[in-house]
Formats: C-alpha cells, sequence, structure tokens
C-alpha cells in the first residue's frame, strides 16, 4: 500500500517527542506500508505540503497531527471526491499528534503514535460523513459562543508551559462569562419550523454523540448522515461540570437547559451579520445565515472495524 506521510511539524505531541520524526516512518513500514516521505522542508505551508503528497500519487496519505490538521487535509480530499477528481482515490489515515484527536478516537484508533502506526497496518477502508457550513468542512463538530472565546485564547498560549499561562486562559473565560450576552439565534431544521432561542454556546455535531455511562463526546458511528445540534441556554463553570456529570451519567439530553435538534440540514440565522465559530478547533468568521449540511460518505478512510461491523 502506498503511503505520503505528512506530519505537522507544530503538533503538540511532535514538539514533545522530536524523536517520532523518524520513528513513525519506520513503524508504518514495519506495519507493511509502503511510505514515501513528502518533499520540502517543515517551514513550507500545510497547502504546500499537502500537494507535494498528493502528487506522489498515494493510495493512502496519513497524517500526523491533531483535528485541525486532519480537518485541512480532509476538505481537500472530500472535495477531490465530491468533484469526481482522482484524488478520490486518496484515502485518510490519522496518526493522533493533537490535543484532543477527536476523530481519531471515534475511529478507534490508538493514542499512542507508534501504536496507531502499527493499527494502520490490520486497518481497512470504509467511508464516512463530511459536514459543511457556508462550504466550511468540519469532521466533528461546529462551535458558536462561549467555547470560541476559550479556545481563541487557548490557541494564544499554544507551547507555553507553566502556571502564568493557565492562568490567563482562566482569567479571559471568566471575563468572556460577564462581557458577552447570550445569543439570539433563529433555528431551522428540516421540518421548515423556526425556533428562536437565546444561547450561550451552540454546537453543531457531524453525528451523533451516544447517551450511555462513560462516554463522554463519543459518536459510535461516523455514516449516519445527520447533523446533531445541541444549544446550551446557560453556560459556565457550574453548568459545564453539572454537564459532564450528566453526561458520565449517560443522562446529558434530559437537561433542561439544552435544546437538541437534528436534520439532514439545518439553518442558524442572526442578527448579527456575522458569527465566529470554530469547526475542529479552527477559528472562523461568516456570513449569516450558517447553513449546514452533512455530505454522506464522501470521505474515504482507512482505521480500524468498528466493533459493531461484522466483516
Amino acid at each position: 500500500m502506498r503511503a505520503a506521510l505528512l506530519l505537522n511539524p507544530r503538533a503538540g505531541t511532535l514538539l514533545d517527542r522530536p524523536e517520532l520524526v523518524t520513528l513513525l516512518p519506520q513503524a508504518l513500514r514495519d506495519a507493511g506500508l509502503d511510505v514515501m516521505e513528502v518533499p520540502g522542508g517543515d517551514d513550507a505551508g500545510l497547502e504546500a505540503r499537502l500537494d507535494a503528497a498528493l502528487a506522489l500519487s498515494p493510495e493512502v496519505l496519513v497524517v500526523g497531527g491533531g483535528d485541525g490538521t486532519v480537518r485541512t487535509v480532509a476538505a481537500r480530499l472530500a472535495q477531490a471526491s465530491l468533484a469526481g477528481d482522482a484524488a478520490e482515490q486518496v484515502a485518510l489515515a490519522i496518526l493522533p499528534l493533537g490535543t484532543l484527536n477527536v476523530l481519531a478516537r471515534d475511529l478507534g484508533m490508538p493514542m499512542e503514535p507508534e501504536e496507531a502506526a502499527a493499527a494502520l497496518g490490520q486497518a481497512r477502508f470504509r467511508a464516512i460523513d463530511v459536514a459543511d457550513v457556508n462550504g466550511e468542512v468540519f469532521l466533528c463538530q461546529s462551535v458558536i459562543g462561549l467555547p470560541n472565546r476559550m479556545g481563541l485564547h487557548r490557541e494564544k498560549v499554544r507551547g507555553k508551559d507553566g502556571l502564568a499561562a493557565r492562568w490567563r486562559v482562566a482569567l479571559a473565560f471568566t471575563r468572556a462569562l460577564w462581557r458577552y450576552p447570550p445569543l439570539r439565534l433563529g433555528i431551522r431544521a428540516d421540518d421548515g419550523r423556526v425556533r428562536r432561542v437565546w444561547a450561550r454556546a451552540l454546537t453543531v455535531v457531524n453525528n451523533r454523540y451516544v447517551e450511555a455511562p462513560g462516554r463522554l463526546f463519543h459518536r459510535p458511528r461516523l455514516d449516519e448522515a445527520v447533523l446533531s445540534l445541541h444549544a446550551a441556554r446557560s453556560f459556565g463553570l457550574w453548568w459545564s461540570l453539572r454537564m459532564l456529570a450528566a453526561m458520565a451519567l449517560g443522562r446529558w439530553r434530559r437537561q433542561g437547559e439544552l435544546i437538541s435538534l437534528e436534520g439532514e440540514r439545518l439553518e442558524i440565522r442572526s442578527r448579527q451579520r456575522h458569527l465566529r465559530l470554530m469547526n475542529d478547533g479552527e477559528a472562523l468568521l461568516l456570513r449569516t445565515p450558517l447553513r449546514y449540511r452533512v455530505r454522506p460518505g464522501a470521505l474515504r478512510v482507512l482505521a480500524p472495524i468498528p466493533p459493531e461491523t461484522d466483516i
């Protein structure tokens, strides 16, 4: 299997363990993949290195990075697939080197990078859904509201250790709770009805989170072709702790302050001309209304077989 390896040199795990630059290609070769190194130095931008990787005509593009890096590569592969381009034959494989690694977890990949490389030797091809909002792709979730402020401040201190950096993030989030009022939004799902809500946080998820004890933010299926919307009327430290506890108990959908909707298409309206959001951790500013849709099976991936699949 011809595989091009694309590593994000700024990925947190790679910064902590620079030896992985040498260890991961060998681990992939040991797993049975014919690994081709992507030409160009680390100073080249991600798009330029992605061009170089695809120019090698690989069967699999192995991406080492976090959810943001994976999103960028997946957007390119999915768009090429939908356009009928030759690149549609290229599958995505993930080596989790980021902070959360949401998609890698949902695909069943081991979180230890070398174990993940070894697992690709026994993985299989499958198709998963891709979602987008106003043309901007996301694989996991799109977030509006206060969580974005937390994410933006977290990005500012990325790579900085110590109590001072953590304190700045906590202080900025506390200020955001007071400075930014709830958003007045209109939400329209497949039934055409517009629901008016005041929300401090809103998330659109590509497929469904499971409601089961001990499974936090986990999607057991990535091919149901459905968008799940969750809007929180309240959002703060105490609310977040209660929600995490409810998720741990498998009862989070029963929270009275949480509005949930599903559909293949969703539209979010606002009096504001633009809204800030984060797609898989990447900050965006998009013009309203925000139009969400899901593209069934638009991305080919190489990943472990799900437990419920009988192959």
